[in-house]
């Protein structure tokens, strides 16, 4: 008998933006729980549902492995599993409802079931771990295997008697390097591969440096690892790279921390280790445009092979940026950006519409900023209220009936913003538009300096540009009578 079925809510295939990158990543947080279970004895497996689009699925593996615990575990380190997307939500009622038939105890630890606990518990569920999930799943499964209490248990909510019972929190790990590598075998990496293999892109696998981030953007929440900043040393990431590379001939990596190399020096030493071990890699990171202007990190960063860093740029205004309590500068963004592409590290920007008290004023900033400084890659979407934080609460009044995205694509307003939801999606197309153009001018400038340096990809662009020049002009117009119209 099987101690332990892993697996989690997010499925690829069911958000089609996502699936249709055909860049999925192994749950990471996921693998990192079972690897930590299987270390304490127990015997563990992986259900994935990444490249699945049915949750009915796991009930021929529940039968043939008859596991004493079900325990969907998401990961943590995904951003897409944050956003708390309501298809997601319904495949892990439909895997508890499964579950419980089958006479499974029910876990579950996620950004979703920390928020809406009660529905959770509703659906079926017989526990919920809230925060860093692997010391409360251990602490849970020894209690309950020796049928004892678990009152007394941190980061537990359950129901006794009909009433739902709120343990305490549970502080998070200090040393992360305590936790064992994360269970890779349970993955079917070669089956990622060939997903990937569709996107034309080299194979790439996520890992994670830190837990945690201590900013205070308003609207950005942290339900599993919180404000409290915690790293793996550089020694164990290193060991960690020199596994997959021999196990699985993987030499780009996506390092999916919420900020990378925030502690001091941190990036320096990770150079020096990967030099030491003789290890070339490509890897990519999401920062913040002030830790990366600090003494020498990008120079550091660019020698140990970092291939594009995403910033939350968000706003080229800095009203709006003053407005979500990001503690950035539009400079920065400026400086960051320049420094980095003189390095020929290529910058992409994450952008974020619709904030509260957004005019058309601080909406032209970001488009110029765009336009000027010309990122490699652009991600935009509009402001998403989320649960526990100063945003939600600021806007929670007017979400009503509807508090959750379908995917991770809808892009619709929650709340009542500037504008409205058909406005703020043609913004978004109308945006890359722009960039497109702002793109294709600028290679052609390059064109004309150096004509045997043009690309087929830039020489691609140059052409697009009478495409993109009439439906941008038109899209312009349009947005201009949704603002008179109020969207």
């Amino acid at each position: 008998m099987l101690d332990i079925l892993f697996s989690h809510s997010y499925y690829y295939p069911l958000d089609k933006k996502q699936w249709n990158n055909k860049t999925p990543y192994p749950p990471l947080g996921t693998i990192y729980a079972a690897a930590f279970m299987r270390q304490e004895g127990y015997a563990v497996d992986l259900f994935d549902t990444n490249l699945r689009q049915d949750p009915y699925d796991i009930e021929s593996r529940i039968k043939e492995q008859n596991p004493q615990f079900l325990v969907i575990y998401d990961d943590g380190f995904n951003y897409l599993t944050k956003m708390c997307l309501t298809t997601m939500r319904e495949a892990a009622f439909e895997m508890i409802t499964i579950g419980k038939k089958h006479n499974c105890t029910i876990i579950v630890c996620s950004s979703d079931s920390t928020d809406q606990y009660e529905q959770y518990l509703d659906a079926g569920a017989n526990y919920i771990i809230q925060g860093e999930g692997e010391i409360t799943l251990k602490e849970l499964v020894e209690t309950l295997k020796k049928n004892e209490s678990v009152a007394l248990i941190n980061g537990l909510v359950y129901r006794d008697q009909n009433e739902t019972k709120k343990n305490s929190k549970r502080p998070v790990l200090r040393n992360l390097d305590e936790l064992p590598q994360p269970a890779w075998d349970l993955a079917d990496i070669d089956a990622y591969k060939a997903v990937w293999k569709q996107s034309g892109k080299p194979f790439t696998l996520n890992i994670a440096t830190t837990r945690g981030c201590p900013f205070k953007c308003n609207w950005c929440a942290k339900p599993i690892y919180g404000n409290r900043y915690n790293s793996h040393s550089p020694q164990y990431i290193t060991k960690h790279i020199a596994y997959l590379k021999e196990n699985y001939d993987v030499t780009n990596f996506w390092m999916c921390d919420d900020i990378f190399g925030l502690k001091p020096n941190w990036v320096q030493e990770f150079n020096t280790e990967l030099k030491a071990a003789n290890l070339n890699i490509s890897y990519y990171i999401q920062s913040r445009v002030d830790l990366l202007l600090k003494e020498d990190t990008i120079d550091a960063l660019a020698e140990s092979g970092l291939q594009e860093v995403w910033v939350g740029a968000e706003s080229g205004s800095q009203k709006i940026l003053d407005a979500m309590d990001k503690d950035t500068k539009v400079e920065q963004i400026y400086e960051a950006t320049r420094l980095l592409k003189r390095k020929k590290v290529k910058v992409a920007f994450f952008i974020q519409f619709g904030y509260l008290g957004e005019t058309k004023e601080d909406i032209a900033k970001t488009v110029h900023m765009i336009k000027e400084l010309l990122p490699d890659n652009l991600g935009i979407s509009v402001s998403y209220p989320l649960p526990g934080t100063p945003f939600y609460e600021k806007v929670k009044d007017d979400l009503q009936l509807k508090a959750n995205w379908t995917d991770s694509d809808e892009l619709a307003m929650m709340f009542q913003g500037t504008f409205n939801s058909k406005y703020y999606k043609k913004l978004h197309r109308y945006v890359h538009k722009e960039y497109r153009k702002s793109q294709a001018k600028d290679n052609l400038k390059g064109f004309f300096k150096n004509p045997m340096s043009i690309s087929k990809v830039k020489l691609r662009s140059m052409v697009l540009y009478f495409y993109y020049l009439p439906s941008s002009l038109l899209d312009r117009v349009l947005l201009k009578n949704m603002q008179h119209t109020n969207g």
